[in-house]
């Protein structure tokens, strides 16, 4: 399960998006009971939620969840911000291989000015048979800011980087991932498009156009490329580089300087690419449009608007693949997506009143998939 639950704080200090609800479903202590029930009726293996308040999670979130056979793990937001992102599992299904926390936030790199974070966990399956693969569960929310475009995309290259590191194994391939959250950008948009396709030329897009969040995007910078400096450590493939270190040992070298030369510009030309990409193949659990009507699904909903900002995705093997003879193989160790919970369009949720409302104390619906691990 992916869920925002809407922190109270923030709540609180955006009111002017929850004018249409009625007083009492705002509160917390109607709140929270209402989030909790939902938890336990999907009574989900593992929850991936956002918008965590720190006092609420210590006090609440995390002893309610323990009771009902959850462990939890918890990253903060950085600089004094008061929620965070949570992955909490049923101990009865995994075990814990590996917590790996990222903060988006970098003093050393300008750009990197904002507070969100990701989490990412490696679990162990508990079933009797020993060859289970782990499984990379990783969890974010990205930068609201519909504006700024360059720095989503940053942190999802450094969630995406966290990723590699975690889920890397010994022969080279990746364990399978599933990547959650909330990424403030919308279905179609290069955001999106670049976590799918695994590819994303970046060159002349404008920095308020890469969530698609907004129509307009008059008067707006473009794009630099590259988009992050080289000091943050990620290269335009998403992984962290090794730091490359010259050589110097043998006064006679082993380049002549000619050939030195040549690898600088080389080194440079790769750096001045507006091409990013990733290694994994990720699908999304959703389509985003009904299929019958071709009517958008919304995951949030609330006075200002009601959009397709939360996900799933998982590795896959892309549809086409399999259906060459001998390439079923290629999914050993893959996911099947075996089910899904419905969303629902805008005009079903305004028929209830929008989000929050009696029975559903989120400004944003629980994301819900059942997986088959394929051994």
């Amino acid at each position: 399960m992916s869920y925002n639950i809407l922190s109270q704080d923030l709540l609180e200090d955006n009111s002017h998006l929850y004018k249409h609800c009625r007083r009492p479903v705002l509160h917390w202590s109607f709140r929270f009971p209402n989030i909790l029930k939902e938890i336990k009726h999907f009574d989900a293996d593992v929850l991936c939620l956002q918008e965590v308040q720190e006092d609420h999670y210590g006090t609440e979130i995390r002893p309610s969840l323990e009771s009902l056979g959850y462990h939890c793990e918890y990253k903060m937001r950085t600089g004094r911000k008061p929620d965070g992102c949570a992955i909490c599992f049923k101990h009865s299904k995994f075990s814990l291989l590996s917590v790996n926390p990222v903060e988006f936030y970098r003093r050393d790199v300008p750009l990197l000015d904002r507070d969100n974070v990701g989490l990412v966990l490696l679990l162990q399956p508990k079933i009797p048979s020993a060859a289970s693969p782990a499984i990379c569960v990783a969890n974010t929310h990205l930068l609201y800011n519909p504006r700024r475009g360059d720095i989503k995309l940053t942190q999802l290259a450094m969630l995406l980087a966290e990723i590699s590191s975690v889920a890397h194994q010994k022969d080279g391939s990746f364990c399978p991932i599933v990547m959650c959250g909330d990424f403030n950008s919308v279905p179609g948009s290069p955001l999106y498009s670049f976590i799918k396709e695994g590819k994303l030329n970046y060159e002349g897009l404008a920095i308020g156009k890469v969530s698609g969040q907004e129509q307009s995007s008059r008067g707006q910078r473009i794009l630099s490329i590259p988009i992050w400096p080289p000091n943050l450590g990620i290269s335009q493939n998403c992984v962290y580089e090794v730091q490359q270190v010259p050589k110097v040992e043998k006064p006679d070298g082993d380049l002549t300087q000619p050939e030195l030369d040549k690898t600088e510009v080389l080194v440079t030309a790769e750096k001045l690419s507006s091409n990013l990409q990733h290694h994994f193949s990720l699908s999304s659990v959703y389509s985003h449009y009904l299929p019958d009507t071709g009517i958008p699904e919304v995951t949030t909903c609330h006075s200002r608007s009601a959009v397709t900002v939360d996900y799933i995705f998982y590795s896959a093997e892309k549809e086409g693949v399999a259906e060459q003879p001998g390439a079923e193989v290629a999914l050993v160790g893959g996911l099947k997506l075996l089910a899904r919970l419905s969303l629902l369009t805008e005009q079903d949720l305004w028929t209830v009143n929008g989000l929050p409302n009696e029975n559903n104390s989120s400004d944003h619906l629980p994301l819900l998939a059942k997986f088959r691990l394929e051994l």
